[in-house]
């Protein structure tokens, strides 16, 4: 008997509800990553956060979520699918609460973290429970198509959400909002989950490595985002960077010798091409990331905008990554990974270069729009590929780690990406301050800009000189890798 029917037949429950549960909550973590963007300036002058202090709004949810999320993902099978969700969804709630009461940045950044740690725990329970509550067919590939079609949504409508809220109730709203729909979850969720057992007899969580691989990426980030007041040769640069050094060397330590089940098994990055498919990946986000961090101060602090207007500039973006990765499988079955990867990491590079033309007396249409669709595009054809090509290059026993690896270096490029270039960003700023408040920021968003473009550029020449051509590609045009590893369904990589 399939767990579908097992469902209808032991809980007396039609399966709807229980996919409306599962993606409710994988569309609200999702907005919370987009939501922020556009209300980043009210946060700014309403807790006086500095220019890289105010990207830790944005990177102290990704360096959670990052850190635990594969360490999320073996908590669902070991202690149980519905309870580490329904505990997921409810600390996720609590901490969005406590991130729109909070009155200082100390509350808000340690808010946002435990928001990514509750991220990290309830986002992989999802899509266990999708894959493993539908028979495999078309029924299961319905389910998982409506699941990632959450991501898309959330991430297309957090923009112009978080500006409706933002200008109607002021920046708490934003996350505010989690609150009411996380009880709906919890509550449904409880009537329409099917429980699921506790594996005790293999309960090895490898709580070390997820610490030690957190603490690593916060000090490497603090020690980044300090050098916008000290030199690179300051103790207190140094000091976090050598800190984040070793505490990342102790990661791999555990890895290799101490961890029982180790989060990440080390063998698969010896040789093959999923190493070089996460190196673009993080070069990717590293670039790409910080555009929506820098257009959202520059639509608002420089041409104006109000909230609601920053959210709707937003759209094309979404729209545009959307609709390219929907293209690239198909290009990819034409004309090859390698290509197309080359191809969309160019399209970025020169979407790139036009957004550091942005100058005060700019305007949307002629400024931001072309460079802003064009490196969106480019980003919407390089994913997916890397995806295909780093599941290819996997035994299916080892793709489950893989596709956790790509979603945790996306994450991870995407935070250190954010502290380098805001730091560029903010020390041009203020090399120029002489000039005008405007003037200094648009010109630190050309120079961020433009370091984004020469990342772009070094990931398209890698991918054209190491990528190779899997054997087989992939038989339909999916934007997500499935795996089931050793019964651990795990998280995978969405575009």
């Amino acid at each position: 008997m399939s767990a579908l029917e097992r469902i209808s037949t032991n809980r007396r429950l039609p399966v709807s509800p229980l996919l409306l549960v599962v993606c409710l909550a994988q569309f609200m973590v999702i907005l919370d990553v987009s939501i922020v963007n556009v209300a980043l300036p009210s946060i700014r002058g309403g807790l006086h956060f500095s220019t890289t202090g105010l990207q830790w709004v944005v990177n102290a949810y990704t360096l959670t979520f990052a850190g635990f999320l594969m360490l999320g993902g073996r908590a669902a099978d070991l202690l149980g699918r519905r309870r580490v969700f329904l505990a997921g969804t409810g600390l996720f709630a609590l901490a969005s609460l406590a991130c729109a009461l909070a009155d200082s940045r100390d509350l808000l950044l340690g808010a946002r973290a435990l928001q990514g740690f509750g991220g990290a725990v309830l986002s992989p329970a999802t899509l266990s429970i999708v894959t493993s509550s539908f028979e495999a067919g078309p029924a299961r590939n319905r389910a998982v198509g409506i699941w990632g079609a959450m991501g898309a949504l959330g991430a297309s409508s957090g923009v112009l959400l978080g500006g409706l809220l933002t200008q109607g109730f002021g920046w708490p709203a934003i996350f505010a909002v989690n609150v009411p729909l996380g009880a709906f979850v919890v509550a449904y969720g409880l009537r329409v989950l099917p429980a699921s057992p506790a594996l005790a007899a293999r309960r090895h969580f490898d709580v070390t490595g997820a610490v030690l691989v957190t603490a690593s990426l916060v000090s490497l980030t603090f020690g980044i985002v300090r050098t916008d007041t000290l030199g690179w040769g300051s103790l207190g640069v140094l000091a976090p960077l050598l800190a984040g050094v070793g505490l990342l060397g102790a990661f791999l330590a555990v890895e290799a010798r101490v961890a029982a089940v180790p989060l990440v098994s080390l063998g698969v990055l010896r040789g093959g091409q999923l190493p070089v498919a996460n190196v673009i990946v993080i070069l990717l986000y590293a670039a790409f990331f910080p555009v929506w961090f820098f257009l959202t101060l520059y639509l608002q602090e420089v041409l104006h905008y109000d909230a609601i207007e920053a959210g709707l500039s937003f759209l094309p973006m979404t729209l545009s990554i959307f609709a390219a990765s929907t293209l690239a499988p198909r290009l990819v079955a034409r004309v090859g990974v390698r290509r197309v990867i080359s191809a969309g990491m160019l399209i970025a590079t020169v979407g790139l270069g036009l957004l550091v033309g942005i100058n005060p007396h700019g305007s949307y249409l002629p400024t931001v729009l072309p460079g802003a669709v064009l490196s969106a595009v480019g980003m919407g054809l390089s994913l997916v590929p890397a995806t295909i090509v780093a599941m290819h290059s996997l035994p299916p026993s080892q793709s489950g780690m893989g596709s956790g690896l790509l979603n945790t270096s996306r994450l991870v490029g995407g935070a250190l990406g954010l502290a380098v270039l805001s730091t560029i960003a903010d020390a041009a700023a203020r090399n120029d301050a002489a000039s005008g408040i405007a003037h200094a920021l648009t010109h630190g968003f050309d120079l961020a800009f433009a370091v984004g473009a020469a990342l772009t550029l070094l990931g398209a020449l890698l991918a054209a000189a190491l990528l190779r051509q899997p054997r087989e590609q992939l038989p339909a045009p999916v934007a997500l890798s499935l795996t089931e590893d050793a019964g651990e369904p795990q998280q995978a990589v969405a575009a």
